[in-house]
């Protein structure tokens, strides 16, 4: 692994720094008497329309731009880190996963996207639906404010929001010239640059060019190729043009281009869990008995998963870019203020992985080169005035089409890895060696809303406010694979079919179509000028899903056709909040309690009875619910001094899940359809509660009642920022700490699949120059935490689970300039 030159690095910069330093003018000396001492007033578009942050009756958590440049946050990943209710899963960009309150996205250990299954947290940028999850893996640039808005809000965002929404509105070109830029040089071969341009263009027209470019080595070992897996190599550029005629027209023409093109993503050796397989069948038994099959005996390069080592044979890159452009037009027309948002994105994605994980040649192809491309319009008036009677209505219309091309190919230890030996014995060792699937994938929706929202204020401090949307869809899929190669076999001969319980073709068509409604109704009132609460209730919907991934098999090794289509998920929320202003309007605090049931919840489960490819597919889990509560606090606690404190507690249970996909622990090949039944003999040995098996559906596992997977109980955070004025500038304190209490990261709630809890710290501290330079040395897992980050289970239910580990921690120097 290279090393950084660091410490040559970090004084090189300071001198540099310090030279400018000498050149710069003296600091008014009154200027410190300047320095706020009140919290800044936080505006939101959390309603669709500007607003102060605490007068708004919904649950929203605002990371503005200067707190993310301040705590190195560049990506969703990292922004989990500063909002406790959120949580960010991905093995890789394709395969990411937000939730929030523990609801949306669930790939977790599956770690496999499915193309006609969509998330349940609206991702936004700049008022711009994404409609691929994979979007928010990349980078953020240059932005002004990121709000989380927590709970269903199917009113006025709409579109797969029955979960949340992350809504990012990037900093708008300006009419005062304006620049500045960073470069970040740290561990490991970190490489940072970003900056930023804006001013006039003429008297009527402004425009703004960021560009951000990241790289990092490796933070993976390979033992066998002497590389570094996990790289980082990406850059972002966003440009902007803005014609403001006058006070009342804002229209801003947006494009933006990000890519990652890097050697990256794959896990290491987490551990082993038992199943009920015979031990010949299991990771051990496997590895030991490779020789007598032509190849070495298999030991992990290391047990620790925190040795950061891996031995995978087989390529690894991935090269997937986002981007499009959009047309944001305001015009205040006295009245009425009307938003016409137009907009066209596209996702490509190609990867090179190395799907067993292992150096073992099992699987030596597993690609899905894809492309997406979506159309969105949205129409809105929205009234002005302070009168008692305000409102925001809509028309809103998204397209999108994905086209993708699956490709599995095995190697030549396939056969003896996952054929099994119990249906069909003594197959040759070379039988799968070549053998492959080849596929085309195309997903096509459009949808269509209706929306509306009313506020009335009853009195001066009691307000009301009923949102309804209206929202028809309409999803078509086909998806078709053919299968070749291997050794040379009869059709219908046993021998064919062992290679067919691997791979078998499929062409099938699905679709989906259909509307609901939506909405929300709440009361809020104003107890103070500076105390609010409210109650409200929250109904979100989201239509149903295509597999677009492969069917499962059946126990006759057919693909089940049932499984093409899945139900709708709806969420009704209860939630009362309490949002207040102490000290004078140096500090905030905002409470939340709500409960939550989803109906038909929207997930990504795995075929327990199939043991070679682990096929994941959408399914509908009949009920879900979450309750919890959440609070955020910030206060300006003295002259210069910020503190901010977030906690999230959630319990969130499958209410209604009696045919549950089975834990790896109980599996068994020789029980109706491979789960144990009930009662065990009590001489297995493996230690957990009884089986929960489903005497009258053969293989299913009762969930009801066992933790959500993905959810923590418990989340925190806390941050502190300082400046301090000092001679002509001012030193710079930031330190940020998240805790995680432990989760399972597994539908199933395998003892095999929890991720431990874990605490993070990241802090800097820096020297600014007259407000135009300014220099910080930073540290990322400052005390070199080791934690999971995601896991997966191996191909062919072996019981080797793979882990991400964390990343160590870097430590670097950061230069900034601004003018």
């Amino acid at each position: 692994m290279r090393r950084t030159p660091l410490v040559a690095g970090i004084v090189l910069c300071l001198a540099a720094f310090t030279a400018a330093a000498q050149d710069a003018p003296p600091k008014d000396k009154d200027k410190d008497k300047d320095t706020p001492t009140t919290l800044d007033n936080i505006t939101v578009t959390a309603r669709q329309r500007e607003e102060n942050l605490q007068k708004v009756p919904i649950a929203v958590s605002v990371v503005e731009g200067e707190w993310l440049d301040r705590s190195y946050t560049v990506n969703t990943q990292q922004l989990s880190q500063l909002v406790p209710a959120l949580y960010y899963n991905s093995a890789n960009p394709r395969n990411t996963a937000y939730t929030i309150r523990g609801l949306g996205s669930n790939t977790l250990s599956v770690s496999a996207a499915n193309d006609g299954i969509e998330p349940g947290v609206g991702f936004y940028v700049d008022g711009v639906y994404h409609g691929r999850p994979a979007t928010a893996a990349f980078d953020f640039t240059d932005i002004d404010r990121i709000e989380v808005l927590r709970g269903p809000q199917g009113t006025l965002f709409g579109k797969n929001t029955t979960a949340g929404a992350i809504s990012i509105t990037s900093r708008e070109p300006t009419f005062v010239p304006e620049g500045n830029g960073e470069i970040s040089y740290g561990e490991n071969g970190y490489l940072q640059a970003k900056g930023s341009v804006s001013g006039p263009l003429s008297q009527t027209v402004a425009g703004r060019l960021s560009a951000q470019y990241t790289e990092r080595d490796g933070v993976l070992h390979n033992v066998a190729t002497g590389k570094d897996e996990n790289s980082i190599k990406n850059y972002a550029l966003r440009g902007q043009l803005l014609f403001k005629p006058d006070d009342s027209l804002n229209v801003r023409l947006i494009g933006d281009l990000s890519s990652l093109d890097s050697d990256c993503c794959t896990q290491n050796y987490l551990r082993v869990g038992k199943s009920l397989r015979g031990a010949a069948r299991q990771f051990p038994g496997l590895s030991a008995n490779l020789a007598a099959h032509g190849f070495p005996a298999y030991t992990p390069p290391s047990r620790d998963v925190y040795d950061r080592l891996t031995d995978i044979d087989a390529p690894l890159h991935i090269d997937t870019q986002d981007g499009g452009v959009s047309l944001n037009a305001d015009w205040n027309v006295g009245p009425v203020t009307l938003t016409s948002i137009s907009a066209w994105r596209y996702w490509k994605w190609d990867v090179a992985n190395d799907r067993d994980y292992i150096g073992v040649p099992i699987q030596t192809v597993q690609r899905i080169p894809s492309r997406q491309d979506q159309y969105s319009q949205e129409f809105r008036v929205a009234s002005n005035g302070d009168g008692p009677f305000s409102y925001v209505g809509g028309l809103y219309f998204f397209t999108q089409e994905i086209n993708g091309h699956p490709i599995s190919v095995y190697g030549p230890a396939a056969t003896y890895w996952l054929v099994s030996t119990t249906s069909f014995p003594g197959m040759p060792d070379n039988l799968a060696d070549g053998y492959g699937q080849y596929g085309d994938s195309h997903f096509k929706m459009k949808s269509y809303a209706a929306f509306g929202e009313v506020n009335y204020k009853f009195t001066d401090r009691l307000t009301g406010t009923v949102g309804l949307r209206y929202t028809y869809e309409d999803k078509n899929g086909a998806y078709s694979t053919t299968v070749s190669g291997g050794l040379p076999t009869t059709p219908g001969s046993v021998q064919d079919n062992a290679k067919l319980s691997l791979f078998r073709p499929q062409s099938y068509t699905a679709s989906d179509n259909g509307g609901n409604p939506s909405g929300r109704a709440n009361l809020a009132y104003q107890f103070t000028d500076r105390m609010m609460g409210y109650v409200g209730y929250a109904y979100g919907y989201k239509s149903g899903g295509l597999n677009m991934s492969g069917l499962p098999l059946d126990a006759s090794n057919n693909p089940a056709i049932a499984t093409a289509v899945i139900k709708d998920e709806t969420n009704a929320t209860w939630e009362a909040g309490f949002k207040s202003s102490w000290w004078e309007g140096r500090s905030t605090l905002n409470l939340a309690a709500y409960h939550t049931t989803v109906k038909n919840y929207q997930a990504n489960v795995t075929s327990s009875i199939e043991t070679a490819a682990l096929r994941t597919y959408p399914s509908n889990i009949p009920e879900v619910k979450v309750k919890g509560v959440e609070g955020d606090f910030a206060a300006l606690l003295f002259k210069g001094f910020t503190l901010r404190a977030s906690f999230a507690y959630a319990d969130g249970k499958y209410s209604d899940y009696p045919k549950g996909p089975c834990p790896l622990e109980w599996q068994n090949p020789n029980a109706a359809g491979g789960c144990q039944p009930l009662n065990p003999p009590a001489s297995l040995a493996i230690k957990t509660s009884n089986p929960r098996g489903n005497p009258d559906t053969p293989g299913a596992y009762v969930l009801t009642g066992l933790p959500l997977a993905g959810l923590s109980k418990w989340v925190g955070s806390i941050g502190a920022d300082y400046e301090m004025p000092i001679y002509t500038g001012a030193l710079l304190f930031h330190v940020d700490v998240n805790a995680r209490s432990d989760y399972n990261s597994d539908t199933t709630n395998s003892i095999y699949t929890r991720i431990a809890g874990y605490a993070l710290t990241n802090a800097s501290i820096g020297y600014r120059f007259n407000d135009n330079w300014e220099v910080d040395v930073f540290a990322r897992n400052l005390f070199n935490r080791d934690y999971i980050t995601a896991l997966t289970i191996q191909t062919g239910n072996s019981g080797l689970i793979l882990g991400q580990p964390s990343d160590p921690r870097l430590v670097g120097v950061t230069l900034r300039a601004s003018f």
